[in-house]
């Protein structure tokens, strides 16, 4: 079986998790992520050749944004040309994929994960220690595929949230967040069960995620657990201050 390029997974990201508006123009993707973050917030280049880079420049100085880039497969001239002019990488971050059926289990654990929509108050509560708040929240209700947010528990305690949405055959987890007195105690591993769950049953035949390069722990998960790394971007940014 072919699996999903990393271009294909751009693509599931921005329906999966959508900035508020996207337009082109120039040859760039501009987005407005209403306070949701760098992905739904980045400027991404929509065209093979390089576009103008000081009109985008002014144009989101115009709109009052960051001079904020995200760099993906194939675009290492553009990468070269922002270096070039003192934009610093931040947040690198991997793609991993895999086929559903390996990561859902023949069972779950009993009144340990559950599927939910809307959020619940405590899984709000859960997102925003992660400094997930109402931006992205807000972004999540945007999503017009099917969608649904995931709780886990370690004993009786709320300990674990994430977000899943599909595009076609993909199914992308969003915001994954654990609380930390419940780290390493298996509730990532409840959750992405359930999400598996979920999205077999809805159909999805691959499940894909990111994380970024640094957060060890949670790229130690996704491998053990037998996803692949299919792709990878980075932002570029610029200090306009």
């Amino acid at each position: 079986m072919t699996l999903p390029t990393a271009h294909r997974l751009y693509e599931a990201t921005a329906t999966t998790w959508p900035a508020r508006t996207t337009r082109q123009e120039a040859g760039w993707e501009i987005r407005d992520g209403a306070g949701g973050g760098k992905r739904v917030s980045a400027v991404t280049l929509a065209q093979k050749d390089l576009a103008n880079i000081e009109w985008i420049e002014a144009t989101l100085t115009t709109m009052g944004q960051e001079h904020l880039f995200m760099i993906r497969d194939g675009d290492a001239i553009l990468d070269a040309a922002l270096a070039a002019r003192g934009y610093e990488i931040i947040d690198p971050v991997i793609l991993y994929l895999c086929e559903t059926a390996r990561l859902r289990p023949a069972s779950l654990p009993r009144a340990q994960s559950y599927c939910i929509w809307e959020p619940l108050h405590i899984m709000r509560e859960i997102w925003a220690a992660g400094g997930v708040h109402e931006p992205r929240i807000a972004l999540m209700h945007r999503v017009q595929t099917p969608k649904t947010a995931l709780l886990a528990r370690s004993g009786d305690s709320p300990a674990g949230v994430g977000f899943l949405a599909l595009d076609e055959e993909i199914a992308m987890l969003h915001a994954v967040e654990v609380l930390p007195a419940f780290r390493r105690m298996g509730v990532a591993r409840k959750l992405m069960a359930q999400a598996a769950k979920w999205a077999e049953d809805h159909g999805a035949k691959y499940m894909a995620l990111m994380t970024t390069r640094d957060n060890q722990a949670a790229n130690r998960l996704y491998s053990s657990l037998g996803m692949r790394p299919v792709g990878h971007y980075h932002y570029r940014i610029k200090d306009t201050t």
